[in-house]
């Protein structure tokens, strides 16, 4: 078999391999089986919340088990295909069933990335919070640009974006910005850019035009539904009123009608301006608070999300997962699975897909790559 095609079958079979590790195949053979019984038993609908929970499981490992073995069976189909036409010497059949394992192998990376999105609030809107790291306009410019960053992936996908906070900065930029996203599996996707984002870049702020290198955080949480209770103790809390300010810092309006609160045995700290109202403001401000609580939680129950969350301490230097150098040269580099691209714009631009896969993937496997920084 030729090269090309070789390469086809070991990306296939690679996402194969994760797909039946991340299902757990066998326990999840047994399982679904298991679910089909209970449907077929009637007494189960006497509980719809728990029959829709049962039938949400089913569909999900059924959909999984069957894209699994869809692959399998068009994999072997092709490669007998390729092996015929070699050994007839037919080199149109051969191209042929070389496109069609190309084809194959993108579609398998596609189901492989659906399928890993199976975390408990991965299907959940979500909310991401920019925050700008230390060095004055020049992070705070940066930080806008993840923010729009941000946008333009949701808006690729379909999603619904909603600036909820935002707090411009002194000059250019923003110190901090909180976006909703709503769209299928936002959180599962956008979990993976939680981290320290590093920018390195000749500054236009700097009249010198000397290269610097800037800092700003992204954290994200899901949005949750009512069936997940978070109890807040009111006791525990702070609530702050401030006057709104918009994107270019002039006042929406004349009265104290943002809302600030902070759950103190956490530390965590929300806010919401972009309602008129301080009632609104306030109700969407425990959505956040509610969500924030949920992924602390989710956090102390994943090993991996506890090393991340360790990487909370700073918004600077040895904290990154990615960097983006502009100049001299172009490159984007991510520092936990070593996936790279040469295009930061199109990068910034919201094509992040490739990062997000890989990071997926390393949460099952649970590898770490040995990645240098870039310069």
């Amino acid at each position: 078999m030729r090269a090309e095609a070789q390469s086809h079958v070991d990306t296939i079979n690679d996402a194969l391999a994760l797909l039946r590790r991340f299902l757990d195949w066998d326990r999840a053979l047994r399982r679904l089986d298991e679910l089909n019984a209970r449907v077929e038993d009637q007494s189960l609908w006497d509980n719809p919340k728990a029959a829709q929970e049962v039938m949400r499981e089913r569909r999900r490992l059924d959909e999984a088990i069957t894209a699994t073995r869809a692959i399998e069976s068009e994999l072997r189909d092709n490669v007998e295909l390729v092996e015929m036409a070699e050994a007839e010497g037919d080199s149109d059949m051969e191209g042929q069933a070389v496109e069609a394992l190309a084809e194959l192998a993108t579609r398998t990376e596609a189901d492989k990335v659906k399928a890993l999105l199976a975390g408990e609030a991965d299907a959940n809107d979500t909310y991401v919070e920019i925050n700008a790291g230390a060095g004055g306009t020049e992070s705070q410019d940066w930080a806008e640009m993840l923010q729009r960053m941000s946008s333009r992936w949701a808006e690729r996908r379909g999603m619904k974006v909603e600036l909820v906070d935002y707090h411009a900065g002194e000059q250019a930029g923003i110190k901090s910005a909180t976006l909703l996203l709503k769209g299928e599996n936002a959180y599962g996707y956008a979990k993976t850019e939680s981290g320290v984002h590093r920018l390195v870049r000749i500054s236009p702020y700097d009249s010198s035009a000397r290269r610097h290198t800037s800092f700003s955080s992204v954290w994200v949480y899901p949005v949750i539904d009512d069936s997940i209770e978070i109890e807040i103790n009111e006791s525990e809390l702070r609530i702050d009123t401030y006057r709104s300010s918009g994107a270019g810092g002039q006042h929406i309006n004349t009265t104290d009608s943002a809302v600030r609160i902070t759950h103190l045995p956490t530390g965590i700290v929300v806010a919401c301006q972009n309602q008129r109202s301080q009632h609104k403001n306030k109700a969407e401000a425990y959505n956040q608070l509610r969500a924030r609580l949920y992924e602390h939680e989710l956090r102390k129950r994943e090993e991996e999300a506890n090393a991340v969350n360790a990487t909370k301490t700073d918004i600077g230097w040895g904290h990154q997962i990615r960097s983006y150098v502009l100049q001299p040269y172009q490159l984007v580099k991510d520092l936990r699975t070593g996936v790279t691209s040469t295009s930061p714009s199109d990068v910034l631009d919201g094509d992040l897909d490739a990062f997000m896969a890989a990071a997926l993937s390393q949460r099952v496997t649970g590898e770490t790559v040995e990645v240098e920084d870039v310069d």
